[in-house]
């Protein structure tokens, strides 16, 4: 897509207030339903059909779930008082290793629902306080609350739901 920066080479502003956390996680908690419509209808073929070595609509949503254990450490992270965020890993090796075009598009969006869930449990279990919670982001060097870690998180969903989007209309479905 024209204009469609790369998510390494986006840049992000944290200048909104922190009470603006409940809205972050009903876009975190979102997404699986919104993969879900993305998705329905589609063949097995489509699903796992890739575009050049970009990853198939149904890697782009399995990364989402391999995602959600960096999200949970960092939540950790936050709330112990760690200095730095724990890295990702920006290789995907994960997402590389998985295995996602071998399982059905029903095990992928399950898996998916069931880790966003258990993320979305955890923020709802925390107190106010907890989401205002500073720690320094690793890649983008830059300090970050909790709620502003949810918001980069929830932009991260955005960008493959977008991805996936994309390769339905590069496929002509």
């Amino acid at each position: 897509m024209p204009g469609r920066a790369p998510w390494f080479e986006r840049k992000f502003s944290f200048d909104f207030p922190v009470g603006i956390y409940p809205d972050i996680i009903e876009r975190l908690r979102g997404t699986p339903a919104q993969a879900e419509e993305l998705v329905r209808g589609l063949s097995a073929e489509v699903l796992t059909r890739r575009h050049g070595d970009a990853w198939s609509i149904q890697e782009n949503i399995g990364h989402l779930t391999n995602l959600e254990v960096l999200m949970a450490g960092r939540i950790e992270d936050f709330l112990v008082g760690l200095p730095v965020l724990r890295a990702a890993d920006v290789t995907n090796r994960m997402t590389h290793e998985a295995g996602h075009n071998r399982r059905t598009i029903g095990e992928v969006l399950a898996e998916f629902r069931r880790t966003r869930a258990e993320t979305v449990q955890r923020l709802e279990g925390l107190a106010d306080a907890d989401f205002g919670r500073v720690s320094r982001h690793p890649r983008l060097d830059t300090p970050m609350r909790l709620v502003d870690s949810m918001y980069f998180h929830a932009s991260h969903d955005d960008y493959h739901m977008a991805r996936v989007s994309e390769l339905k209309r590069e496929f002509g479905v």
